[in-house]
């Protein structure tokens, strides 16, 4: 396996997760230094604690955006409290950490990866999970602004956009669907592992969907 990483700094947030277990697996076999805040320690929504966090990594090269949250329901039982939450959780965590990620970066520029969901880039699809899928466009949105105003200087920032994941999770949560049509957090993995990759030296501004056949 190519070494493309190596040494080279990673963030990852949410990586003691599903999804970020297997992205920091995924970079630490090809070479990368991973950092995972830990939810104990770092509360990703408060600006000083990300800042501070992000300062005590060496020069970054990349960081990947895997913490978040979800909630459904009827859109005539949400809230307030639950935009604020899902809007909290999911877009006010991204923007923060790459805030951190921006300030941390060299010369050599970084890169950058959100992760959104498929009621991101189709919002039709969110029926049934307004407040989340309001909180995953704003993560899409500050991506694609993001990537534009970063671009001349080597920090390439893109997002994933994966459907419904085949995890344990998900299986205990819906028995009576197909988990072979969903995309494995593997196969999600590697897609960022692509975006993160030295190598990536051209694509960024990019919302990726990884859906599997779902």
């Amino acid at each position: 396996m190519e070494r493309d990483f190596e040494n080279r700094q990673v963030v990852v947030t949410g990586g003691a997760g599903e999804l970020g277990r297997a992205v920091v697996a995924a970079l630490e076999a090809r070479g990368a230094v991973c950092h995972v805040p830990r939810h104990r320690d770092v509360d990703l929504a408060d600006e000083t604690a990300v800042r501070t966090y992000y300062d005590s990594v060496p020069v970054l090269w990349a960081s990947v955006h895997c913490a978040g949250g979800f909630e459904a329901g009827p859109f005539e039982q949400s809230s307030a409290e639950s935009f604020e939450r899902m809007m909290r959780i999911n877009a006010r965590t991204a923007f923060l950490c790459c805030s951190g990620a921006v300030a941390r970066m060299g010369r050599e520029g970084g890169r950058i990866v959100n992760v959104v969901a498929r009621p991101a880039l189709d919002p039709s699809a969110g029926a049934g999970m307004i407040t989340y899928t309001m909180s995953k466009a704003a993560v899409a949105a500050l991506t694609l602004a993001l990537a534009r105003e970063l671009r001349d200087r080597g920090i390439r920032v893109n997002a994933v956009a994966p459907s419904i994941l085949d995890t344990p999770t998900n299986r205990r949560a819906m028995p009576a669907a197909d988990p072979a049509a969903w995309p494995s957090v593997e196969e999600v993995a590697r897609v960022v592992a692509l975006l993160v990759s030295p190598s990536n030296r051209s694509v960024g501004g990019a919302l990726v969907p990884v859906y599997g056949s779902a």
